[in-house]
């Protein structure tokens, strides 16, 4: 049995609801525990409470669910040290594993295998005094960049940090997601096509099959 632990809200089997994979079946780790408070977070059950497992009981559950892709999310997963044990161990088994992480810690240490999906908070989240921009330099076109909007504001912004930080030139995708309840997506795309920015528009498909609810 490994030494090591981690903190752990859920492990369970769902479709990947956004970002690159988006549609196809995916084992999630969620960890318990996240530093920051966005206004729009949808894993406020996340936040405290938790089971501690050992990394080898956390691979045994990912791999008895059979599915090729695994999701690291939380919370935040690199606030617990051990996640980064944990991700090598998943990508050592041949899956195609991802991160979704606040992009308020550094990503450095992650595996190079890993897809790490950054959040980069825009003003609307409340956090973005927390971005950490060192991130930036360490995206490659494995990774992707995400920003929730949640207001006109919020957009114009954002595709202020596009153009300072060439975020599509460094990463493999940028993504826009409307913030649930907030701004329209009909809207926003309007806005994306208007400024014939290279970004993916996407909707939270998890939020239209399950309406947020644990364990999906």
């Amino acid at each position: 049995m490994s030494a090591q632990t981690l903190r752990i809200t859920e492990i369970f089997l769902s479709l990947q609801g956004e970002a690159r994979t988006v549609g196809l079946p995916t084992v999630f780790v969620r960890l318990t525990g996240c530093p920051l408070r966005c206004h729009y977070c949808d894993s406020e059950y996340a936040f405290f409470g938790g089971e501690k497992l050992a990394l080898d009981d956390i691979v045994e559950q990912v791999t008895g669910f059979g599915a090729a892709h695994v999701c690291v999310t939380g919370g935040e997963p690199l606030a617990q040290p051990a996640c980064l044990p944990l991700l090598e161990r998943l990508c050592d088994l041949g899956l195609q594993v991802s991160l979704e992480t606040s992009g308020a810690l550094s990503i450095a240490a992650v595996d190079e295998r890993v897809s790490r999906v950054v959040d980069l908070k825009t003003p609307g989240s409340g956090e973005v005094a927390r971005n950490l921009y060192d991130n930036i330099a360490l995206l490659t076109p494995t990774d992707q960049v995400k920003f929730v909007i949640c207001s006109r504001e919020d957009y114009e912004w954002a595709r202020l940090q596009l153009d300072q930080w060439q975020l599509c030139e460094r990463a493999g995708e940028v993504l826009f997601s409307p913030s649930y309840g907030q701004v329209d997506p009909k809207a926003l795309a309007e806005w994306i096509l208007a400024d014939r920015l290279t970004v993916r528009f996407q909707l939270q498909l998890h939020k239209l099959l399950w309406n947020d609810a644990p364990g999906h």
